[in-house]
Formats: C-alpha cells, sequence, structure tokens
C-alpha cells in the first residue's frame, strides 16, 4: 500500500504509570507494513507478545489487497484473472466500499485506479501528460456498480477497470488487529498504522487513549494542530499537504482522485481527521472522500452523519489556515 496519510500520534508514550492490575502488563510493537510504520499498543494479561500472530494477519492482508504484491489477489483481478476466488478479507473490503460509496454520493470510488496510477500515485509508471481526452477515457472504467461478485469471483463490466483499496485497507488492516487482539481478551488496546487509529478501553492510567493532529506545515516540519480524545472509537486523517506531484511545467496534482471528475486537484481543504464509533477503514476511506469533497460538502455530510466528529482544517478565501470542528 502506499503511504497516503500524514499523522502523528502524540500520545503512545504517555502509559508510564499504572493503576492497572499486576498481571495486565502494558506491550508496544512497532515495526512497518503496508509501505508505512505501525504502531500497536496494548494491555495484556502476563504481558504476552502476539508480534507473530499480527504479522501472519500483516501477510494475509497483504496477500488479499495489496497492489503493490503482483501475486496478491488483488493484482491479479487487476490484470484480468477471472478465476480468483475472493477471501473474507476482500469480500468485507468490496462490501464496505460499497457501502461508504452510496454514503458519500460517490466521493469514495475504489475504481478510481487507473486514474491514481496515470497521475502518479500508484504502482504503475504514470503518464507523462494527462488530456482532457484521456481523462475521459479513463472515466469510463470509473463507478463502483461496475463491480459484482458472482460465486466468489469479482466481475467487472468492463476489463480494464482497476480496483484500488489503499484508501481502506490500511484502515482495515487496523480493524484485523483489533479484532485478533479482542478475540484475546484484549480489551485496552491502541493501534495506529500510517495514521489510521483504532482505540478501545483505557491506556495504563486509565484515561482514554488521547492522539495528536498534525499541522499541515508544506515546509516539511512536524508539528501539532489539537490532541482529540478517542473513546472505543476509530480515527483516520487525510491529507494533500505533502503527497503531490510537480509537473516540469509546475503543475501541482494532488494524491486525492475525485471520481466525479477524473482529475487530481486540490480542494480547499488541507486536512480531513474523522472520529467515529465504527470500524477504522470506515473512517478511513471517509477521510479520503471528504478531500475530494472539499469543505462545504464536508460539513454538510457530517450534519447528515452526526455520529461523527471531524476536525477539517483548510485554507480561507485570503489563504490563511483555519479550522473547523462539528462538537
Amino acid at each position: 500500500f502506499r503511504m497516503k496519510k500524514y499523522f502523528l500520534l502524540g500520545c503512545i508514550t504517555l502509559l508510564m504509570s499504572c493503576s492497572t492490575s499486576k498481571k495486565e502488563q502494558l506491550t508496544r510493537l512497532e515495526g512497518f507494513v503496508f509501505g508505512t510504520t505501525y504502531h500497536i499498543t496494548y494491555l495484556a494479561n502476563n504481558g504476552v507478545n502476539y508480534q507473530k500472530s499480527i504479522d501472519s494477519l500483516f501477510h494475509l492482508v497483504n496477500k488479499s489487497l495489496s497492489t503493490y504484491i503482483p501475486t496478491s489477489d488483488i493484482s491479479k483481478i487487476n490484470k484480468g484473472d477471472t478465476t480468483v476466488v475472493i477471501d473474507a478479507y476482500f469480500k468485507e473490503v468490496l462490501e464496505k466500499s460499497k457501502h461508504l460509496n452510496k454514503i458519500t454520493d460517490g466521493y469514495f470510488d475504489p475504481t478510481v485506479g487507473n486514474l491514481v496510477n496515470a497521475w502518479g500515485f500508484g504502482p504503475k509508471k504514470p503518464l507523462n501528460k494527462m488530456s482532457e481526452r484521456m481523462v475521459d477515457s479513463m472515466m469510463q472504467y470509473v463507478g463502483l456498480h461496475k463491480v459484482t461478485v458472482k460465486d466468489a469471483k469479482i466481475v467487472k463490466k468492463h476489463p480494464e477497470i482497476y480496483l484500488d483499496f489503499n484508501s481502506i485497507a490500511k484502515g482495515f488492516g487496523v480493524d484485523v488487529v483489533g479484532r485478533f487482539l479482542e478475540s484475546k481478551k484484549v480489551t485496552n488496546y491502541l493501534i495506529e498504522i500510517g495514521g489510521e487509529i483504532r482505540a478501545r478501553g483505557k491506556n495504563q492510567k486509565d484515561n482514554y487513549w488521547r492522539v495528536a493532529i498534525e499541522k499541515p506545515n508544506t515546509d516539511g516540519t512536524q508539528s501539532f494542530q489539537t490532541t482529540v480524545e478517542l473513546q472505543n472509537s476509530s480515527m483516520a486523517t487525510s491529507g494533500n499537504y505533502r503527497k503531490f506531484r510537480l509537473t516540469k511545467e509546475g503543475n501541482k496534482y494532488v494524491h486525492t482522485i475525485n471520481p466525479k471528475t477524473g482529475y487530481a486537484k486540490e480542494s480547499n481543504l488541507l486536512s480531513a481527521s474523522i472520529i467515529g464509533p465504527v470500524d477504522c477503514a470506515d473512517v478511513d476511506a471517509l477521510a479520503t472522500a471528504f478531500m475530494a469533497m472539499g469543505l462545504d460538502k464536508t460539513k454538510l455530510f457530517l450534519e447528515q452523519h452526526s455520529q461523527f466528529k471531524a476536525v477539517l482544517i483548510f485554507a480561507n478565501a485570503k489563504g490563511s489556515i483555519e479550522e473547523y470542528r462539528n462538537y
């Protein structure tokens, strides 16, 4: 997976004093997966280490959903292999994507994969110049309704349709680990992969987990905009302020492709962080959709879906950075 989110954890080390039982010990795991870093913190009896099991889960998610692995199920399907029997991971992500596509009015759409590649943000080599005719031609292969499942196999209306779950699969990977920990009776944990977060229970100080949202600095520096408390919630952040491509002509293209237009152009929204009592995959996808929607449409969505909290960082008409919260 490509790294598309830019988020700093500001709390993962604030866990030194203990109010839990002596048996329940803090364990921290960290490493590199899906093209980014991960940090997993949990409280478990006798401090049992689940690193090997989690590594195996990461392998299974990659085997199913990574467009960067040529032998993965999704890569085979994108190449035209119609014999691939999809696994439970692929099935769930596709079903979630269908639901999220519907509630975002098509602003979340994993069939933009050809355009992601063409604009230079996927595993394939980008096209040198993207004309209006080329974009229009690729748009015929965009639309999640053109992808169905029959007998556990993917059926595409057009063989050229290229699925790209990178804007939901990282969050889904977080959920896979979270569900595993819960199956082991671990109820207090925080999982972060590349800025996508799932928090359950409380930390070692018996407080709800707190995380920091990064300011959209364009000069390469890192600083915090604000911190938020996660009460049995998931959180994801998407931003275009670092992940972009400049052409020789000076044109700027951002990694969020607008499924409505096919273009990789910046909206007035610089960063969108969304929090909800749902799976991390859901907020991961919504954060991506918000970047394509822009500020006004995102505000309207939040009014209609009150279960979600959001911190939106945007540039006003004068170019100054402002923050909007719906809570």
